[in-house]
């Protein structure tokens, strides 16, 4: 069965090529021409990945990153023409997955669309799906995490972090690590991320975030109770 891709984005003339080039790479395109109606149609649709331009009329990227990330775990990437460091923070602190400055090629884009789902579905393996800790469980094949039997809601982000620090338990990791694994290879932000990510995966952990141990002047790592 093929992807299914929402573009979201004010001209038309670059929803008609970015769609073209997703098109023959056998994708299903939907398209938005602003942040109202991508929600409205995301009550809808289900999608593999959102494309999201941040300045839109009506309401921006940011907003509908945000309202988006706290119903649904859907891949973001964000596609715009601010470049600053801090506007790039911003989007992976609200849970976007990556990021494409304008101007940009949409052969490129479609890439690290097919790339960022690459490693998103690369996170099944073909031991045992379920993976426990504490009062935690862990559905690989439906990318879920439940505690106590009810479903915390992750990122995807923070989601790949949490199975990452899972498959090096009793491991050091370097943010540097931390970040060419979880972020990719191509990411070059500050690593501040990870610390932003590492809270948040906490706050959502409760009293299973003990698992989840900071290595002064190190890093961090996964230890189970001994």
């Amino acid at each position: 069965m093929g992807r299914k891709v929402l573009l979201v984005e004010d001209e038309s003339l670059i929803r008609e090529i970015v769609g073209d080039y997703f098109e023959r790479e056998q994708w299903t395109v939907y398209e938005a021409e602003n942040g109202v109606q991508a929600l409205e149609m995301l009550e809808k649709l289900s999608v593999d990945l959102v494309i999201l331009d941040l300045l839109m009329p009506e309401m921006d990227g940011w907003t509908v990153c945000r309202q988006l990330r706290a119903r649904s775990a859907v891949p973001i990437i964000i596609v715009t023409a601010k470049s600053e460091e801090d506007d790039k923070m911003l989007g992976f602190e609200l849970g976007a997955d990556d990021y494409v400055t304008k101007p940009f090629s949409p052969k490129v884009l479609v890439a690290r669309a097919k790339s960022l789902m690459k490693r998103i579905e690369g996170t099944v393996g073909k031991e045992d799906h379920l993976i426990r800790f504490g009062r935690i469980v862990i559905n690989r094949r439906a990318r879920r995490v439940d505690m106590n039997g009810q479903e915390v809601e992750l990122s995807p982000k923070e989601y790949d972090l949490l199975l990452y620090l899972i498959k090096n338990e009793g491991i050091v990791l370097a943010r540097e690590t931390i970040l060419d694994h979880v972020w990719g290879f191509d990411y070059f932000g500050d690593m501040r991320v990870v610390d932003t990510h590492i809270k948040k995966l906490r706050g959502k952990l409760g009293s299973e975030a003990r698992h989840i141990r900071t290595v002064i002047r190190s890093g961090y790592k996964f230890e189970e109770d001994r």
